[in-house]
């Protein structure tokens, strides 16, 4: 981590940071096509020519240098997590939707990289799925047994799509039972029996991705990429309600295990939250943004509209960052009170 003499500190460009975040994105991308499909593969490119393209476009209009900014590999970084928050199966023009919207309004708009105050990539999501909420909603469960050139065409619209290829997610599903199951006292554990969907503890398959998100995660954070307090905190806050929750009534609550490894709880914690740029900047206000993260994700998720609250719990704390900044300044080195 350091050059000789130890008080220098290694280079650390854009480009160099934006490299590692997607390294460490790879085992969660291997384990997501190992066990749901290639179709991963085809949004990725399709996100990443599409953000490239609209960032080549904005930064002609704006007379900035193309080589310079479309190197550094931001628009990437963020065309590759909105891929990976979208369902795999979708139409190609929604994912270009989410990533032309995020490159141009949610970066672009507030004056490029370093002056967005929300994530780009979590503004994406939230549009579309408030815009096309079905089409949002649309998961492959493990087993879907499809070529590489079929889930192409279903994405290209050159194949019908077929509903029965595509569920919700497990944190759909489950919510979605819970509702129309009250009356007939059908509670959580038997919801999660099922194997077929929710696997050992969390959605089948999508427990070992999030899996692999952890470990790309603490892979970043060894490398002085990310810090500790945010994905602690996410976690933490995340556990926390979840548990008591559980405790407090088992039949109507999943377990912790079940929302840390189900949804983007992983790819959140380390990849989105994480985000230096919407994010906050001192040591406490991480604490803060990433505790609020994980418990505005739990309560969306179990009491919201909407089946995972990552992204919403996200852009709901990037409003709150220059407050939670404003209070957590450290003092000035040398007095013993804040200014």
């Amino acid at each position: 981590m350091f050059k000789s003499p130890p008080y220098l500190l290694q280079d650390a460009s854009v480009s160099r940071v934006m490299t590692q975040v997607c390294l460490a994105l790879v085992p969660g991308i291997a384990v997501y096509v190992w066990l749901l499909g290639p179709a991963i593969l085809i949004q990725l490119a399709v996100a990443s020519l599409a953000a490239l393209l609209s960032e080549a476009l904005i930064l002609r209009l704006r007379g900035k240098p193309l080589a310079l900014f479309l190197s550094d590999g931001s628009a990437v970084v963020t065309a590759w997590l909105i891929a990976l928050t979208f369902p795999p199966l979708a139409p190609w023009w929604l994912v270009v939707v989410g990533t032309v919207f995020a490159i141009v309004v949610a970066k672009h708009l507030y004056g490029g990289l370093g002056q967005n105050p929300f994530n780009p990539a979590m503004i994406a999501f939230a549009v579309c799925i408030v815009s096309f909420p079905a089409l949002m909603s649309q998961w492959p469960s493990q087993g879907l047994h499809l070529s590489l050139a079929e889930q192409a065409n279903i994405v290209f619209g050159l194949m019908p799509r077929v509903d029965a290829l595509a569920g919700a997610t497990p944190l759909d599903a489950l919510k979605t039972a819970l509702k129309l199951g009250a009356e007939s006292g059908i509670d959580v554990p038997a919801l999660l029996a099922n194997q077929d969907i929710y696997g050992n503890f969390a959605g089948r398959g999508w427990e070992w991705v999030a899996a692999a998100y952890l470990l790309g995660g603490l892979w970043l954070w060894l490398r002085g990429v990310i810090t500790w307090q945010v994905p602690v905190a996410f976690i933490a806050a995340l556990t926390a309600i979840s548990t008591a929750l559980w405790v407090y009534q088992p039949t109507s609550f999943a377990s912790p295990f079940f929302h840390l490894f189900s949804g983007g709880a992983m790819l959140g914690a380390f990849f989105i939250a994480t985000d230096p740029v919407s994010g906050c900047t001192t040591p406490r206000g991480k604490l803060v943004f990433g505790a609020g993260a994980g418990l505005l994700a739990y309560l969306i998720r179990v009491f919201g509209g909407y089946p995972d609250g990552v992204a919403f719990a996200v852009l709901i704390m990037n409003i709150c960052v220059p407050v939670i900044d404003l209070f957590c300044q450290p003092p000035i080195f040398g007095m013993k009170d804040k200014p």
